[in-house]
């Protein structure tokens, strides 16, 4: 059976190689020069960075598993590390290595700067969360869910707040409690120690999947055809038509800005998020104590170490710093990091639509279409969390999955 892949992102990657591994003729349509989409290594000056900072956690289990099938192992790419929290006024929440929940316990009680009585409070607004399943009466912001839940203090600010922005690139104000619920049931909820680790990639985002999937599907008979931008899509009696070519089935594994135009019934009217990664060289080299610190009261939300010296600074959702040009950016953070000997070198990279709002009642389409030999695939499919990696290798993996049983049964060819 061969099949067409549209979209060479992560999602369309997960897709291929489940459906390579299964047999199919797979062919993997990607309109870059690269594969891995929104998540894809760069070459800056002669130095190899991120198009974009993501952080991964250990509850990502199905993208590591699916690196370990293309032979990328996790233990050498990542430094893992219990999950740290810290920021610029010397708040701290350090997760010890014990086993859950006692570690996330042991984290909160021991956290800097907050009163025990707020810690208190906040255990036992986790505790009831966790025993309801995480599982919120209706949709709601997340500011509205923590001014109900009395989480007004300093955990707020310096803990929920940062982590949503983290984790649904959208500020509390309009982010989608449900959503941020789930995030934490499978992070700082989860019966698995190990899932609330940081994953720190030692390599770019390139050659944590993209590059290693790309060779594995090269090596077993899948085609690549990079920079080939599919433009219409059309039935036919027997298939799925590709600019012309048939296929006996098609994924679409776009960002979902560009579903519309190639299938107008699974058209998504969403509002997106920006993100820019500011690079920042310093000389004599500069090291963070941790490899990941948050910002309060300024632009930059997050500083990444990079090594070398070079720290990349996250802005992420809409903000002020979105009217300056790149030059005014970077002066602007120096100024309000404050850091010592900044070299001249800078690169600012910017993702317009980076993620879609991850807002309350937001619309999540099934990853079938009217059209039983298409399917769809991508983070915005993956309705139980936002627009994340994670998410995205999952509706790759069951848009694949669902292809292979229906083959099975039905012989679809």
């Amino acid at each position: 059976m061969n099949i067409a892949v549209i979209g060479g992102g992560w999602a369309g990657l997960a897709a291929a190689v489940e459906l390579t591994a299964a047999g199919a003729q797979t062919t993997l349509f990607e309109a870059g020069r690269v594969l891995g989409g929104r998540a894809r290594g760069v070459e800056i000056d002669g130095r190899q960075f991120d198009n974009g900072q993501h952080i991964l956690l250990g509850a990502y289990r199905d993208t590591l598993a699916l690196m370990r099938r293309v032979g990328a192992d996790p233990d050498e790419l990542f430094d893992r590390r219990p999950l740290q929290v810290i920021d610029n006024t010397g708040f701290r929440l350090a997760l010890p290595h014990l086993p859950a929940p006692l570690n996330v316990a042991w984290g909160l009680l021991s956290a800097s700067g907050v009163g025990l009585g707020e810690k208190l409070r906040t255990a036992l607004w986790m505790d009831g969360i966790k025993r309801r399943g995480f599982k919120l009466a209706g949709e709601t912001t997340v500011a509205e869910w923590l001014d109900d839940a009395g989480q007004t203090g300093a955990l707020r600010r310096h803990l929920w707040e940062p982590l949503c922005l983290a984790a649904l690139n959208t500020p509390a104000e309009r982010a989608s409690a449900q959503l941020f619920a789930n995030v934490l049931r499978d992070s700082l909820g989860s019966s698995r120690r190990a899932d609330t680790d940081l994953l720190l990639p030692r390599v770019d985002l390139g050659q944590l999947l993209p590059e290693p999937a790309g060779h594995w599907l090269q090596a077993h008979g899948a085609q690549i055809r990079l920079s080939t931008r599919v433009s219409q899509i059309t039935e036919t009696e027997n298939g799925i038509a590709i600019d012309g070519e048939t296929f006996a089935v098609a994924i679409i594994a776009t960002a979902p800005q560009h579903v519309g135009a190639l299938w107008p019934t699974a058209v998504t009217d969403y509002a997106y998020e920006p993100i820019a990664t500011v690079y920042r060289d310093f000389e004599p080299k500069m090291k963070l104590p941790f490899p990941l610190s948050n910002r309060l009261g300024g632009h930059c939300q997050w500083v990444v170490d990079r090594g070398q010296g070079v720290l990349a600074c996250v802005l992420s959702g809409h903000g002020d710093w979105e009217k300056l040009d790149d030059e005014a950016l970077a002066t602007t953070l120096d100024q309000e990091l404050g850091w010592p000997n900044p070299t001249g070198w800078h690169k600012v990279i910017r993702e317009k639509r980076a993620t879609f709002s991850a807002i309350p009642g937001l619309h999540r389409p099934d990853f079938k279409t009217s059209n039983p030999r298409l399917f769809l695939a991508g983070d915005y499919t993956w309705a139980d969390y936002p627009a994340t990696l994670e998410g995205a290798v999952r509706s790759g993996l069951r848009a694949a999955q669902q292809i292979a049983a229906a083959h099975k049964q039905t012989h679809l060819s």
